[in-house]
């Protein structure tokens, strides 16, 4: 069984997609870089597995992200890139 839940543009030629899948008859969450390219089309090796056996934790972890961390991760990421003083912010 393989059911697709989502993907993320990570850049012009890759997705990152969110699939739960049966690897080696074991059922788990898999999140893959998927590349459109024309030297290759396909998942590539990057990407990481979680065990269904391990999902509950899993699942913990990213629920306790706050919606207001990762907008302060990103308001930092920006300032960062675009040279400006973090300590002015």
């Amino acid at each position: 069984m393989e059911k697709d839940l989502g993907k993320i543009k990570k850049n012009e030629t890759t997705d990152i997609v969110v699939r739960i899948d049966d690897f080696g008859g074991r059922r788990g969450l898999t999140i893959r870089e998927f590349v459109s390219s024309e030297r290759y089309t396909g998942f590539t090796k990057a990407g990481v597995r979680i065990p269904a056996s391990e999902f509950p934790i899993f699942k913990r972890m990213v629920d306790s992200i706050s919606e207001k961390e990762m907008a302060e991760a990103v308001k930092q990421e920006s300032s960062q890139e675009s040279g400006e003083d973090e300590s002015l912010l």
